[in-house]
C-alpha cells in the first residue's frame, strides 16, 4: 500500500511539474513551442543533422490558422532552436499539393477565397529565413486552373510534389505527413 501511495504521489507530482512547463517558440513564433523535459530519455543531438519533408497535403480546420505542415515544421524548429542546436543541422523541405496550396495563395485571394488574412504567409517567410525549403506541386496549379502569380514568393514552382517527395526521401530526408 505504502509503494501504491508513493508511486500515485510521484505520479501526480510529474504530472504537475510537466503541466506547469511553459512551451517556447524561438525560431517560429506561429508555430507549436517546444518544452525541455529533462527526464526524457530520447533528447535533440546537437551533432546529428536532422532530415525531414514535410509532405502538405491538409488545410487547416479553420482558414485563421496555419497549416498542420507549417505548424509541424515549425515546431521542429522550435524543438532545435530551444535545445541550441544550430538550424543549420536542419535540413527540412515542405512540399505543398491537395488542400494545403490554398494556403500559400496571396493575401488578397485568400481573403476573397475565405474571408480572413492569409496566417501563412508570415510563416513561409519565416521558414525561408531559416533555411526550409518550400515547393508546391506544378501539376496541381494546373488541374486546379490557379496562377502561380498568385501564391506566395516564398515558395518555388516543381514539375511534380510526388517527384520531390521520392528525390528527397531517396536522399536520406524522412517523410513527415501533414
Amino acid at each position: 500500500m505504502k509503494y501504491f501511495i508513493f508511486s500515485l504521489l510521484a505520479c501526480l507530482f510529474s504530472v504537475c511539474s510537466y503541466s506547469q512547463a511553459t512551451t517556447s517558440s524561438p525560431v517560429i513564433k506561429e508555430a507549436d513551442g517546444f518544452v525541455i523535459l529533462k527526464d526524457a530519455k530520447m533528447q535533440p543531438d546537437k551533432k546529428r543533422v536532422y532530415k525531414a519533408i514535410y509532405d502538405a497535403t491538409k488545410a487547416a480546420k479553420d482558414p485563421s490558422q496555419i497549416i498542420p505542415a507549417l505548424n509541424m515544421a515549425g515546431s521542429e524548429l522550435n524543438a532545435l532552436g530551444v535545445c541550441s542546436i544550430p538550424l543549420s543541422n536542419a535540413k527540412f523541405v515542405v512540399v505543398f499539393h491537395g488542400d494545403a496550396i490554398n494556403g500559400i495563395l496571396d493575401d488578397q485571394h485568400y481573403r476573397t477565397k475565405y474571408g480572413v488574412s492569409n496566417p501563412n504567409l508570415e510563416v513561409l517567410a519565416e521558414l525561408k529565413k531559416a533555411g526550409v525549403q518550400l515547393f508546391v506541386c506544378g501539376q496541381n496549379l494546373v488541374a486546379e486552373n490557379i496562377d502561380p502569380k498568385i501564391i506566395s514568393k516564398n515558395v518555388t514552382i516543381a514539375s511534380d510534389a510526388l517527384i520531390v517527395l521520392m528525390s528527397y526521401q531517396n536522399d536520406g530526408f524522412a517523410l513527415m505527413n501533414f
